[in-house]
């Protein structure tokens, strides 16, 4: 009888009183970009946010990348071929305008967990850092046997595609300042459009394409679920239809009016021949049509399980390893030695024999081959932290009681 509360009413047993680690809960966050790293992405955007970790990766943002990774093929197949088709030129442009702004967006989306903690920092160096130094060194060296015995080596100066694995980390890294910032995009935007004033900024780790791209970055860690889940509404697809005609349309106009290198980010405007404000206005201006562009194409991308869908875990493997087939193919000078390319149907080959390439370099034998420079461990190369210790043991004790 004692045991009973005054009113009669036997009380709820209290729950169990929980340790505290004095440690956030680990999340679960994708190792690379574009993803790479199957192991490490969450497969739905309630584990990127803290939620409970789901057991399968979310089809959306796989196939989101895989799609991506073929047009950025494609782009690069396109190319040697702007100089004689005004029609290859307004379909680079436009591809050009929302290709790796959707993958920096989904960058930053799943980076949004990232924080200075030991074993993300480790990640940060294994899944980012250590691939660049690899890649630069591979296509500098593939670049002097090739084509040009004098190019320097400089682990400064990223060439041709590695620029974007400087630019993640960088950006991965200053994460925790985005997360507590209360304007993080107009600070970002305004970031980028005194960088396309700037030519002085210089080429060192291509910091004036890390400035200028950086507001997407940030937009991603803005955004949530439900944005997504907007996008991909039947209202939002079937305006994207017409908004990518408008974009084709124009883009065919602007192929003999507009300087293509704006939608590179790589100079400032006073770099590409015009007063310095103009870089200001076409910061703008290509954010605004890139994000327009990007919410279209992530409006077209299938969220169930398609047969492309588990590529998208080795979309990293195929950006970097594709360059080495679109430069062989131009020192080559295959361009040069077959004139069918440069006509209709040699065009429509040259972009199908690129999606199949980039298909192939994200499959899983090519992943298990060169895994070992794209997502090393190197546990030689780190000091175990006390904080994991204690969860190791911990995880340990738990998996065993179970």
């Amino acid at each position: 009888m004692n045991s009973l509360p005054p009113s009669g009413r036997r009380s709820a047993p209290l729950p169990p009183v929980q340790e505290h680690s004095g440690t956030v809960p680990k999340q679960r966050t994708e190792q690379s970009a574009t993803s790479s790293g199957a192991r490490d992405a969450p497969s739905s955007p309630a584990s990127a946010s803290g939620g409970k970790p789901a057991k399968q990766r979310d089809a959306f943002f796989d196939n989101a990348k895989y799609l991506a990774i073929v047009l950025v093929a494609m782009a690069h197949a396109w190319e040697p071929l702007r100089s004689g088709s005004r029609a290859t030129t307004a379909l680079y442009l436009v591809v050009y305008t929302f290709h790796m702004p959707a993958f920096i967006i989904i960058s930053g989306y799943f980076s949004r967990s990232f924080d200075w903690r030991p074993d993300r920092l480790r990640k940060l160096v294994t899944g980012v850092a250590v691939p660049y130094v690899v890649f630069e060194l591979a296509y500098s060296l593939f670049k002097q046997w090739a084509d040009d015995p004098s190019h320097d080596i400089s682990l400064l100066d990223p060439w041709f595609l590695t620029w974007f694995l400087a630019a993640l980390f960088i950006w991965r890294l200053t994460t925790p300042l985005w997360k507590i910032a209360r304007w993080p995009l107009p600070v970002a935007l305004a970031i980028a459009c005194l960088a396309s004033i700037s030519p002085s900024i210089g080429n060192d780790l291509d910091l004036q394409r890390v400035l200028q791209l950086l507001p997407y970055f940030v937009l991603g860690l803005c955004l949530k679920q439900e944005h997504f889940q907007w996008v991909r509404r039947r209202r939002v697809r079937v305006a994207a239809a017409p908004v990518f005609l408008a974009a084709l349309v124009f883009a065919y106009w602007a192929a003999q009016h507009m300087n293509a290198a704006w939608f590179f980010h790589r100079d400032a405007a006073q770099e590409l021949g015009t007063p310095w404000w103009v870089g200001i206005v076409m910061t703008l201006a290509t954010f605004g049509c890139s994000i327009v562009l990007t919410g279209c194409f992530f409006a077209w991308v299938p969220g169930r399980k398609m047969w492309f869908t588990a590529l998208g875990a080795g979309t990293l493997y195929g950006y970097l390893l594709h360059g080495f087939v679109v430069k062989a193919v131009k020192y080559a000078g295959w361009y040069d030695d077959f004139p069918i390319l440069h006509k209709p149907v040699g065009e429509v080959l040259a972009t199908l024999v690129a999606g199949a390439v980039v298909t192939v370099l994200c499959t899983a034998p090519v992943r298990r081959v060169f895994r070992c420079v794209m997502e090393p461990e190197m546990k030689w190369a780190f000091r175990q932290d006390a904080v994991e210790i204690a969860r190791d043991r911990e995880r340990r004790h738990h998996t065993a009681s179970a």
